[in-house]
């Protein structure tokens, strides 16, 4: 019988986990640089938690078998609705902002992870919680735009949506039928949206959503030309307040999309999309957007703080980075091999070993585990690329061995 890892899961081998590493690495500085610090939430959750009263489709968890329990358990599809629960029930006193970043594992069933395909997926992010309006907005988008660039990725653009707004704009449907004209926008459905039981102006509004979709101003302007209430005008004029920022940072292109909607239903202000320029199929390698609601439903007084956060997707920014040549082509080699030359020398080895490794920059130290003569020792350190073979006498004096 040949073992095989469960349905959905894989392994990563030395060398895959050094190319994780590289990235996550990058990721991490920058989120230090901006001033956030690192959550780890647990992997596993009671559903009600997971499914962030019922933002997030009961099909995507992955649930767990119980005996005998009357929680039901899943594995986390994603962190926020996790962080968001943290912070409410172990944060009680903090102050806010909070800036907390994560670099975890999700587990979730999707369309494509049927038949057995990927079901775990490795994510870095962050949430900002405690902080509303336009320079809250900005930090994140700006901070998606640093991530990136410190991965070396240049070929990327932003789809920028704002969930209140569209939300809002779908209120005037049918309730019957608002989330089959969601589900079509969400779809770009022309076919959908013609055949539905609406009438011609709810069709013509409908078919305007489909096409808010494009250059800011040309988006913002078919917007304003709809049939808004105050509250919705507001709305609109603070997304052109933050386009205007962005654009004049200059950081990345943008699209703006009011059809944009995620999957997850928790979001309630602008919602994005990180998307490669570099194939002939868009690959999306992150997603986020605000959810300033999310927070009161774990809250013990029901409390709203509002939210916003990003997660970046490690495997596609890793095939986008295939491309770049940056990442480790190889494990890091050993810097030293120590040998006792007798068996008398063992502990002399042991103890110049530790010595090696003692230094305050990082040293690779190898011992030889015996059975070999020195021709085969060296062998195997040419092979492994250590830089040189420490061979020690049984009065611990060493012999240095230069290999390269």
């Amino acid at each position: 019988m040949v073992y095989q890892p469960a349905a959905g899961a894989r392994d990563l081998l030395p060398l895959d986990v050094e190319k994780k590493r590289w990235i996550e690495d990058r990721l991490q500085q920058v989120f230090h640089r901006w001033g956030y610090h690192r959550i780890i939430t647990s992997t596993l959750e009671r559903m009600d938690t997971l499914m962030a009263g019922e933002a997030i489709q009961r099909q995507m968890v992955i649930q767990l078998l119980q005996n005998g329990e009357d929680d039901e358990l899943g594995l986390r599809p994603e962190l926020t609705a996790s962080i968001a629960r943290t912070v409410v029930t172990r944060m009680a006193n903090a102050t806010y902002p909070q800036r907390l970043y994560y670099n975890a594992n999700v587990f979730r069933r999707t369309w494509e992870s049927r038949h057995n395909r990927q079901q775990e997926f490795y994510q870095a992010g962050v949430e900002l919680l405690g902080a509303g309006g336009l320079l809250a907005n900005a930090e994140v988008l700006l901070l998606v735009a640093d991530c990136l660039a410190a991965l070396g990725l240049r070929e990327w653009h932003l789809i920028l949506g704002e969930a209140g707004i569209t939300r809002s704009l779908l209120s005037a449907f049918p309730a019957n039928l608002q989330n089959k004209v969601r589900s079509a926008i969400a779809h770009l459905d022309r076919i959908t949206i013609d055949t539905l039981p609406l009438s011609d102006k709810l069709r013509d509004r409908a078919r305007t959503m489909l096409d808010l979709r494009g250059l800011s101003a040309d988006v913002l302007q078919k917007v304003s030309s709809l049939d808004l209430d105050e509250e919705q005008r507001e709305a609109v004029n603070n997304l052109k307040s933050l386009v205007e920022l962005l654009e004049s940072e200059k950081k990345f292109p943008l699209i703006l999309d009011l059809s944009l909607i995620q999957t997850i239903d928790y979001y309630t202000g602008i919602v994005f999309e990180v998307v490669n320029d570099t194939e002939s199929q868009a690959r999306v390698l992150g997603r986020g957007g605000r959810y300033d609601q999310l927070l009161g439903l774990y809250h013990p007084q029901g409390e709203n703080i509002p939210g916003i956060g990003f997660g970046l997707n490690i495997e596609d920014l890793y095939q986008e980075l295939l491309y770049t040549q940056q990442l480790p082509q190889v494990t890091p080699a050993s810097d030293w091999l120590v040998v006792a030359e007798t068996a008398s020398a063992n502990a002399a080895a042991f103890t110049y070993a530790q010595k090696l490794r003692d230094s305050t920059d990082l040293v690779r130290v190898e011992i030889d585990l015996g059975g070999r003569d020195a021709d085969a020792i060296r062998q195997y350190a040419s092979d492994r690329s250590i830089a040189q073979i420490a061979w020690i006498k049984a009065d611990g004096s060493p012999k240095i061995e230069p290999l390269r």
